[in-house]
């Protein structure tokens, strides 16, 4: 399964957190599975810790590609026909993180790692 984990599964997974279904990390941690974690993810810890609204996420913050790498994932750049795709998505949903990631897994056929229920008006695959 190719997997793209949101910003807060991706955190949840490195710290080990409960809040990560078991289920979600079995599938994860499956060898069969591709996971990748967003640019639009690295921007929104940085942006977040700078705003301490992550301070917990000190370490990732300071270098999320490390990070990414250190757990044998594939960092996923943002395209400029991500780019388009997430502005243009409709709806009321305003969150730019979340709409990258959205955009990022139509284009690229990945299952969306989320809890968020947001996600559920956007033809996206998620697992959760």
């Amino acid at each position: 399964m190719r997997l793209l984990l949101d910003t807060h599964a991706f955190l949840w997974w490195l710290a080990g957190h409960p809040s990560l279904p078991r289920r979600v990390r079995a599938e994860i941690d499956r060898s069969g599975s591709d996971v990748y974690v967003s640019a639009a993810s690295a921007w929104e810890i940085a942006t977040k810790h700078r705003l301490g609204k992550l301070p917990e996420a000190d370490l990732v913050a300071t270098d999320v590609m490390s990070c990414i790498e250190s757990q044998q994932f594939t960092a996923l750049p943002v395209s400029v026909l991500h780019g388009q795709i997430a502005g243009a998505l409709p709806g009321q949903h305003r969150d730019p993180f979340d709409r990258m990631l959205i955009a990022q897994a139509m284009l690229e056929d990945l299952v969306l790692v989320t809890n968020e229920r947001a996600f559920e008006h956007y033809s996206v695959k998620r697992l959760w």
